[in-house]
């Protein structure tokens, strides 16, 4: 698995279903939604449907560990607080804001505004690591970047940007970098499967505690519900594996440039599933906006 992972191809095509996974979540959150009769106002049910996802998750991932290797994923004690930390940050506060937000706004318009996670990475990078620095390139694309997720989210729901739309994709978009770096810093003490698997199956009892103890309920949602919470799940405990065996191999900076795939995957499957309008002209911008500030940002910064 290292020198897969080390490899330029197989970096490449791991990072590409990473991200082609986390664009599907878009729609598919929101027909969960619909499946379990969850209002947007609901956050208290919101909550819960995120943790049984999290939670069936991180079994699943664990489970996986325990069956390729010889025993059951562990985390070392010193290790315990950054994987703590992690499950707070990655899992909980993230999909608290992003579950909130998603509600409150469309599939495309999420999925554009989140993937402001590469300039915001970027950004943060220089303070963290000694060997980079905000290039002219980068500078360029991370204008171009932010104009697009403006765009986006300068006309979103009905009545302008929704703090409480697009502003929780933001804030979830910024929990995301912060845990990448956290997950990086686990990943040297015990192996991703065992974070990963760590990570969401305690930051999903934390969503689901504080979901089902504020109030959330969720109705059965028939075969539809049931096989949307499965995807949901399943595509978490497939691409936070592969991420963090990325980041535990690889730079940030040489893969963050697919995340240009999550936009296009997310608006293409919200128009597809949802029926969401995606031939307006602002859509359009914004996608070669945030495509190309995230292709300028990253050109250089790896082979």
């Amino acid at each position: 698995m290292k020198n897969i992972f080390k490899s330029a191809k197989g970096a490449v095509f791991a990072a590409i279903i990473c991200n082609i996974l986390w664009g599907s979540a878009y729609p598919g959150i929101k027909l969960g939604y619909a499946a379990f009769s969850v209002g947007s106002s609901d956050w208290q049910s919101q909550l819960l449907f995120a943790g049984l996802r999290f939670s069936l998750a991180g079994l699943a991932v664990l489970i996986f560990g325990a069956a390729a290797g010889r025993s059951f994923p562990r985390i070392k004690r010193e290790n315990l607080p950054n994987v703590l930390l992690l499950a707070l940050i990655y899992t909980a506060v993230q999909y608290i804001f992003f579950y909130i937000g998603l509600a409150h706004t469309s599939g495309t318009n999420g999925s554009i505004v989140n993937s402001s996670t590469t300039f915001i990475a970027v950004i943060l990078a220089p303070f963290i690591y000694k060997d980079e620095r905000i290039t002219v390139p980068k500078a360029i694309g991370c204008v171009l970047g932010f104009l697009g997720v403006l765009t986006a989210a300068a006309a979103g729901g009905h009545a302008g940007f929704s703090f409480f739309g697009e502003g929780f994709i933001f804030i979830a978009a910024c929990c995301f970098v912060i845990g990448g770096l956290i997950s990086r810093k686990a990943s040297v003490y015990d192996t991703p499967i065992s974070v990963t698997g760590w990570n969401m199956l305690l930051g999903g009892i934390l969503l689901c505690a504080v979901g089902f103890f504020s109030g959330g309920r969720l109705s059965y949602g028939g075969i539809g519900g049931v096989l949307s919470l499965l995807y949901l799940a399943f595509l978490s405990s497939a691409a936070f594996t592969l991420w963090n065996m990325l980041l535990k191999y690889r730079p940030l900076s040489s893969i963050a440039v697919y995340n240009f795939v999550i936009p296009v995957t997310g608006t293409l499957l919200s128009s597809l599933l949802l029926g969401e309008d995606i031939l307006r002209l602002r859509y359009l911008i914004s996608l070669v906006l945030v495509c190309a500030g995230i292709i300028i940002t990253n050109r250089g910064t790896a082979k």
